[in-house]
């Protein structure tokens, strides 16, 4: 069991990336949730602070913007206040403070449920929105989601979806080539952060569909129309326009790591977002579940269904960051960065998470020694301790 939450006035980190730059020895000061100061170490400490251990190291807290399950729990079996609780406890141990609960395509009702349940799910610690993965998809590039539920919007669809835009900063994943005309316009004016994915759309529909507010790309490389010599696709204008952001699965099985270079190359960590794409095995007891009537069975860290189709990942932010590192090639600052301060700003949170700076939300996750295990981390100024292993 891990220890309760226990609420922070102060907080000693020998070491500290604050989401733009290293520090040494950093005190920081917390007051209603915030970063209310920072200061070079003092000689003596206040008697009040939290002090981490000489080999920690502090950085803005995960955000992840997809997160179908964890803890045994799959938001699409019951979108509730209780389902999204244990997704969000399993995932803190993860190093994530920041999460949008993601609902995959499945009939229509789960929607209206998921509405339901959103002002209470809202307030369970780091719960920043929600994440509507479909169901207007291509079933062309479904993937794990099932195709007999894909279907073009209607007028009742985008008045629910549109409802989604005041809960939090709420993200829905689109093919921009089923939607109707005007409807990606709508629903960014709406309030929603919009991405591409699942899709065969052409360069020049996801340009119509930027211009109209599309400004993301759902897990690159994955389900998505491809580029060939004469048609970009949608993994083309995702690497060569920087009007768009992406995230990625970062984890050596739903993209190569020649091709995680290529875009950490092209894209850069302003751009580049790291995602879990998380199921319920990530921090639950089980390596498998059900999944629409199909069980998903994990095996060799990878979790397919009946066909052997990726069905999310076994996946946590902090091994994102670390596979970051070791697959990518990139520096830990810059993964840091596709970690928090990228997925903020994709959903204009960055005035209030993604860094630590005063003013800023305390959202902050302590890794240790060489393999950054999750130690600790803190959601809005409550401290939680991890034990180690954080698998």
């Amino acid at each position: 069991m891990e220890a309760e939450a226990i609420p922070l006035r102060a907080l000693l980190a020998p070491r500290l990336f604050d989401g733009q730059g290293w520090r040494g020895p950093t005190l920081l000061h917390i007051a209603g949730g915030c970063i209310a100061a920072l200061e070079p170490a003092p000689r003596h400490a206040p008697d009040d602070c939290l002090m981490l251990p000489d080999d920690a190291l502090l950085a803005p807290g995960f955000i992840d913007i997809q997160v179908n399950g964890g803890g045994d729990a799959l938001l699409n079996d019951s979108p509730d206040e209780q389902t999204i609780a244990r997704m969000a406890q399993a995932h803190r141990r993860f190093g994530t403070t920041g999460l949008l609960p993601t609902l995959i395509t499945d009939v229509s009702g789960k929607m209206a449920d998921l509405l339901a349940a959103a002002d209470a799910g809202l307030s369970v610690p780091g719960v920043l929105g929600f994440h509507l993965e479909g169901p207007f998809l291509n079933p062309a590039r479904k993937g794990i989601h099932p195709a007999a539920f894909m279907r073009r919007p209607d007028a009742a669809d985008l008045a629910l979806l549109a409802r989604f835009g005041r809960l939090g900063r709420s993200l829905v994943t689109l093919a921009p080539e089923m939607m109707p005309p005007g409807a990606v316009k709508a629903l960014a004016e709406a309030g929603l952060a919009l991405s591409a994915g699942h899709s065969e759309a052409t360069a020049a529909e996801v340009d119509a569909a930027i211009g109209a507010g599309l400004s993301g790309v759902t897990h690159l490389f994955n389900a998505m129309s491809q580029i060939t010599p004469r048609e970009p696709g949608l993994v083309g204008m995702a690497l060569a326009d920087g009007r768009l952001m992406a995230s990625i699965i970062c984890d050596g099985l739903h993209v190569a790591p020649l091709n995680l270079r290529l875009a950490y190359r092209l894209m850069g960590r302003d751009r580049l977002m790291l995602v879990s794409d998380a199921m319920p095995t990530v921090g639950g007891a089980t390596g498998t579940f059900s999944l629409q009537g199909r069980v998903i069975c994990l095996e060799g860290g990878r979790l397919t269904g009946p066909d052997g189709t990726l069905a999310g990942a076994h996946l946590g932010m902090i091994e994102a960051v670390r596979n970051a590192v070791t697959m990518m090639g990139c520096p830990l600052d810059d993964a840091l960065v596709m970690a928090s301060g990228t997925p903020a700003r994709f959903l204009g949170l960055d005035r209030q998470h993604g860094r630590i700076a005063q003013g800023f939300a305390a959202d902050l996750v302590a890794l240790r020694g060489e393999r950054l295990i999750v130690s600790g981390t803190c959601i809005a100024g409550q401290w939680l301790t991890h034990r180690p292993p954080d698998r």
